[in-house]
């Protein structure tokens, strides 16, 4: 089972903020911050999210192919959380609507590059 997802940032402020509005849209909010990583959660279910300096000191990069998945409550959760990347950095990647698995999703990128999305499932 997964735990939580990190990704890594070349830019922890600018990273915190961001993830600060998707955090807020999804009804979680920081659960603890380092000199070094943020992380959000829902109350009382533990760490969900981390934005990181990477441990090596290296600048962060993203994958091709890589993506973290939000679950949202229902749609109008999706469409916030999708408002909520695009008007603090992040970039399209496919708008909210419905896909042909029966799935309410939409698409992003953070200001870093890292792809994630939101899906309300039936």
């Amino acid at each position: 089972m997964i735990i939580h997802v990190c990704f890594g940032t070349r830019d922890l402020e600018k990273a915190g903020t961001f993830y600060d509005a998707i955090a807020e849209a999804l009804g979680a909010a920081r659960s603890h911050a380092t000199d070094t990583a943020i992380y959000w959660s829902k109350p009382g279910t533990g760490i969900g999210f981390a934005a990181t300096l990477p441990y090596n000191g290296e600048p962060a990069t993203w994958g091709n192919g890589v993506m973290a998945t939000l679950g949202a409550e229902n749609a109008a959760m999706v469409d916030r959380v999708h408002a909520a990347a695009l008007a603090n950095g992040g970039t399209d990647e496919g708008a909210p609507g419905p896909r042909a698995n029966g799935m309410y999703c939409a698409y992003w990128r953070d200001p870093d590059g890292n792809k994630m999305n939101a899906v309300a499932l039936g």
